[in-house]
């Protein structure tokens, strides 16, 4: 799946990306990858396009809070427009209505994404699992959706499992990004197991890696990897060259938690990666 974000969301979105057109950002999620069907990718990158450029809104440059949500609020308006028949100034939006039309998405998922992306403009920390699960419905598995609108498979199964993707793929760029979340003053770590294993905001500080952390973000890790076999039936289910985006994509983020584990959990002094050494061995657990 593609997930939007690199920043936590759509952004979801920060495995190496090998086969991948080019693109602006470093991201999690495939994006127009030279194994999808060619009819697909213009389709896909015009949705990346779009969480892309929400995901600026809310991350980059200097504007305060109002002003990120104000922007955001606009982009918003340009998709109700879309929604209500109407032609919005915005081209990209434009472009993208005309996709919606065409491939009869929904634009909810669309308007998730600006739901998750104007979340991280004012939430910074999140209570227990539950609420990052909340997050990940509307900030990574919109994209996972998207795509199965586009190719048609949007069974109950089918959007469960790609749920299940999506998510995984959220946690696992949260887990790799620690310290890069900390420096934005963002923790999305569950409050509630930090606590239970004896984990504080001194341990992010610090870059501690004791047996606390070690702990806690093996039990996050472990949770994850489940998460993601969960979803990963879908890439048979599928098959043909989707077969291929979609089990790569979920070995690829198996192999990051692998990293972690490799790395002790010691994510601050080495924020684990995939290189291209790594795809063979991804290619061959695809198979």
């Amino acid at each position: 799946m593609e997930s939007a974000a690199a920043s936590p969301e759509a952004s979801a979105f920060s495995l190496a990306n090998q086969l991948i057109v080019p693109v602006d950002h470093y991201e999690n999620f495939p994006v127009a990858s030279l194994l999808v069907p060619a009819r697909l990718r213009g389709a896909i990158e015009l949705i990346y396009r779009f969480a892309r450029r929400a995901d600026d809104l809310a991350d980059e440059g200097e504007d305060p809070p109002a002003a990120r949500l104000e922007k955001l609020g606009a982009l918003r308006a340009s998709l109700a427009a879309v929604r209500a028949g109407a032609e919005p100034e915005d081209p990209l939006v434009a472009a993208l209505g005309r996709l919606a039309r065409e491939h009869a998405l929904p634009l909810h998922l669309f308007e998730d994404l600006l739901d998750a992306f104007a979340q991280d403009v004012v939430k910074h920390r999140y209570a227990d699992f539950g609420e990052l699960l909340d997050y990940c419905r509307r900030s990574a598995n919109p994209v996972g959706r998207l795509l199965l609108h586009l190719v048609g498979r949007t069974s109950a199964s089918e959007l469960r499992q790609s749920d299940a993707i999506c998510t995984a793929l959220q946690l696992v760029n949260f887990w790799q990004d620690v310290a890069l979340d900390w420096a934005k003053g963002r923790v999305y770590l569950p409050q509630d197991e930090m606590r239970r294993h004896g984990v504080t905001e001194a341990h992010l500080a610090e870059a501690r890696c004791d047996a606390a952390w070690r702990a806690l973000l093996g039990a996050l890790c472990a949770r994850t990897r489940a998460l993601m076999l969960e979803g990963a039936p879908l890439a048979r289910a599928l098959g043909g060259r989707l077969r291929w985006e979609i089990a790569l994509t979920v070995q690829g983020g198996l192999r990051v938690l692998e990293k972690i584990a490799g790395a002790g959990y010691d994510v601050f002094r080495r924020r684990p990666v995939l290189r291209w050494t790594d795809w063979p061995l991804l290619a061959w657990r695809a198979r």
